[in-house]
């Protein structure tokens, strides 16, 4: 069992920033490859970025890449999504998710966190 819990949302003007945290706890933990998705109101949910405890290779979705940097603090099992440049189209509930298999499709996530909303305003 894995337990994911996101913090760090909140309002934010076009072009700010912002930084997501994801705090993972369970006995394997480190065995899992942690991402973020978000999911706009009446979109589905979309992968935004992964990285493996294993290497920390990390993978990113187009559209964030060069403005997103996902990474992670080993010794507090803790996943970070920095946010920069945003853009009104970035305005979502974002998840924190865990895969043993992996972590960039919803069909194959094992564990969500309760999400945490971004709001980016023109």
């Amino acid at each position: 069992q894995v337990q994911l819990v996101e913090s760090g949302g909140g309002l934010v003007q076009a072009g700010g920033s912002v930084n997501l945290s994801c705090a993972a706890s369970g006995r394997t933990v480190s065995s899992y490859a942690l991402g973020w998705f978000r999911q706009a109101p009446g979109k589905e949910r979309e992968f935004v970025a992964r990285i493996r405890w294993s290497g920390g290779s990390t993978y990113y979705t187009g559209s964030v890449k060069g403005r997103f940097t996902i990474s992670r603090d080993d010794a507090k099992n803790t996943v970070y999504l920095q946010m920069n440049n945003l853009k009104p189209e970035d305005t979502a509930v974002y998840y924190c998710a865990a895969s043993q298999t992996s972590v960039a499709v919803t069909t194959t996530v094992e564990y969500w966190g309760q999400g945490t909303q971004v709001t980016v305003s023109s």
